[in-house]
């Protein structure tokens, strides 16, 4: 390997069981993993070096209350990345995404108050936002994947106070292009209800997509929105805590006001982590977006011909496939079946809503070789 190569080796099965994170922790020996939202590849050079130097320099402190140096680091790589010009005076640290999603909830939704949100969706939507003490209100999908918009219109009559928009979407890994967001922005504005875009995915947007910010959208969309996103997907930290909240106008300012300060709940490591990311890791990261779009080619011709009866359309961004397997009747719960009879562990659509029966989604953000072999479990499990 030459010294500029980027290093996405990802080691067997054995290695990977040694880990201690979810995604690999909680299955026997001889599963092969492939649910939660983890990549298995190697954390960029950049962002180890920065966190041995802080284990070097025994700095395990609590964060600072500004944590300056990762807004103007989030602010530069949103300016590369994205084409995003962010104010660094309208970025708030806060611990992930969901914690942000939650206070913003809390602060800006009464009680027993409507929050909404597009299913299938994010398994915590459902279980950690009801913290807030807030109604949620599941909106199912349109055709194509399409935002429902009579069937938010609809909602939004009957009181809606704030939509939560995963924008690319989990789990479909659809980008939203901008003139769906222009819609979605003049109709929530119009009835003053507010958009907390969760745009944790955005960085791993693959070839053939653009992703829109939520705050470049609109002035509309700039008053009535709330962006939150964090290094934690697109660069393979999520256990260390750090993320940001963002705002664009002087209204979604004052609103963010009213969130409590949440710096003592974010973790020193992971302001370390994702201002390295940010800074220097933008090689690393056209790395993975190759690899994953490698590996969603891949899967789309192994899906093909393992198991054609499978269908799904392949993600615009992350690494997640929405894998609807109704053709196949194994019910309601296919996942169940693919880890006992093929010991292969995908997420369980159940889980994503009632609109996730019969669907599984697979995490492809790992080598060629592991993609492979989790189809061939797959194919085994039901012949």
């Amino acid at each position: 390997m030459s010294d500029d190569a980027i290093d996405l080796q990802v080691p067997g099965l054995t290695t990977l069981h040694m880990r201690r994170s979810e995604k690999w922790s909680g299955h026997e020996t001889d599963v092969l993993a492939s649910t939660v939202a983890e990549m298995d590849f190697p954390l960029a050079p950049e962002v180890t070096a920065a966190l041995h130097a802080a284990i070097d320099r025994h700095d395990l402190g609590y964060t600072a209350p500004t944590a300056d140096h990762l807004v103007a680091a989030f602010a530069a790589f949103a300016l590369r990345q994205q084409s995003w010009t962010v104010d660094q005076d309208q970025v708030t640290v806060v611990p992930d995404v969901m914690a942000g999603l939650i206070e913003l909830c809390k602060a800006l939704v009464a009680p027993g108050e409507r929050v909404a949100f597009v299913t299938p969706a994010y398994p915590p939507f459902f279980a950690e936002l009801p913290q807030a003490q807030v109604e949620l209100v599941p909106l199912p999908l349109g055709a194509d994947r399409v935002v429902d918009l009579e069937a938010l219109e609809a909602t939004l009559e009957a009181g809606l106070r704030a939509l939560v928009l995963t924008s690319p979407h989990n789990p479909t890994g659809r980008v939203l292009p901008r003139t769906e967001l222009e819609e979605i922005a003049e109709l929530c504005a119009s009835y003053g209800c507010w958009v907390f875009a969760d745009e944790i995915h955005a960085p791993l947007v693959l070839s053939g997509a653009t992703h829109t910010p939520w705050l470049e959208v609109s002035d509309v969309a700039r008053e009535h929105g709330i962006a939150v996103t964090s290094a934690s997907k697109a660069f393979n930290v999520a256990g260390l805590k750090a993320a940001v909240m963002i705002t664009a106008s002087d209204r979604a300012r004052k609103a963010v006001r009213r969130v409590p300060p949440l710096t003592d709940r974010v973790g020193i490591l992971g302001v370390i982590a994702a201002e390295a990311a940010f800074t220097h890791g933008d090689r690393w990261l056209d790395a993975v977006r190759g690899q994953l779009s490698a590996n969603r080619a891949l899967l789309v011709e192994l899906l093909q011909a393992e198991l054609p009866k499978i269908t799904w359309t392949p993600p615009q961004a992350s690494y997640l496939a929405w894998l609807d397997c109704h053709a196949l009747e194994l019910g309601d719960d296919p996942a169940e079946t693919f880890l006992t009879r093929g010991r292969v562990a995908l997420s369980r659509g159940l889980d994503y809503g009632p609109e996730g029966a019969g669907f599984v989604r697979l995490n492809f953000g790992t080598s060629p070789d592991h993609v492979a072999d989790a189809v061939r479990r797959m194919a085994r499990a039901i012949s």
